[in-house]
């Protein structure tokens, strides 16, 4: 993709602040999460009310911007379907458990580790190189990941739950899916929103056997008179607007880059856990979230340069 150069200051910052905002609304998701999963609502329809307010805002978008985004050719579907089902799906299904069971802080951690699989997929399946540099960076992203989990705190232990942990690992394996795929769709000259929306709209697909519709109105009326525009706002800060900043930042500035300025989200997850719901950091798990994400940003760049 071609990226566009020679803008002035202004455009220039508020180009690399899209990839930071979408980081921090990601980020957000555990105060949308628990106040749903406190009235009731599971976690299939949790995520179907705020993935298919993304699916038509972007979907209407892609129509009136530029019609031809929306064309897929058929023998790529599989591509999408698994970006979508065994990507998005996945990811989501798994972070908003790992968010009901542990700190907002882990959950976002231990996702911030897909770059782990994926360079683990590259090495066994498409036979690239384990370097020095890659292992280094992948055992400091384990050590942060334990710090950030406080089991080596006296006391902090026995409060982690391996539900968390395994949901929150699992989050990162699905995103590794969905980097794989998404990588597979772009190789084939496919836009980074094309992509985008056809993956969420598989994962709608996928949620809507286990959606409880019963459950929608229910919430609407625990919640009360503002629970519409909590959901709508669920809907926008957790999917449409980090998406469409994210992606909009990529027809400008690197993937690699992106990533860097988007790795804002276990930084504000912690932020967000401390302030809305008392999750107070230690010096240990700080240094862990701060360990951890120099370590995938020196993974991400060392992956870059070499795609």
């Amino acid at each position: 993709m071609k990226k566009t150069s020679a803008k002035s200051p202004v455009i220039t910052r508020l180009i690399m602040a899209m990839p930071v905002l979408s980081g921090i609304m990601w980020g957000s998701g555990g105060i949308f999460v628990r106040r749903f999963d406190a009235l009731g609502m599971d976690n299939f329809t949790m995520l179907f009310t705020r993935i298919i307010v993304a699916v038509i805002l972007l979907g209407a978008g892609l129509f009136f911007y530029d019609r031809t985004l929306l064309k897929i050719r058929p023998k790529d579907l599989w591509i999408f379907l698994g970006g979508g089902i065994l990507g998005m799906f996945g990811i989501n299904l798994t972070y908003n458990e790992a968010i009901k069971h542990g700190t907002l802080a882990l959950a976002s951690v231990l996702l911030s580790m897909s770059p782990l699989f994926v360079v683990t997929f590259s090495v066994f399946f498409f036979h690239e190189k384990m370097t020095l540099q890659k292992g280094v960076c992948m055992a400091a992203a384990l050590l942060g990941c334990v710090l950030v989990s406080r089991v080596l705190e006296s006391g902090s232990g026995a409060d982690l739950s391996p539900i968390a942990v395994i949901c929150g690992i699992g989050s990162a394996f699905f995103y590794a899916l969905y980097s794989i795929f998404s990588k597979a769709a772009m190789k084939r000259g496919y836009h980074a929103l094309t992509i985008t929306f056809y993956c969420l709209l598989a994962s709608l697909v996928a949620l809507i056997p286990g959606t409880n519709w019963g459950l929608i109105p229910v919430t609407i009326e625990k919640g009360g008179s503002l629970m519409p525009l909590f959901m709508l706002a669920h809907s926008l800060v957790t999917s449409a607007l980090p998406y469409v900043f994210y992606t909009s930042s990529l027809s400008f500035i690197d993937a690699g880059t992106a990533s860097i300025l988007a790795a804002s989200e276990p930084a504000a997850a912690m932020l967000f856990g401390f302030l809305v719901f008392s999750e107070a950091p230690t010096v240990l798990s700080v240094s862990g979230l701060i360990l951890t994400t120099a370590a995938i940003i020196v993974l991400g760049r060392s992956q870059s340069k070499a795609s």
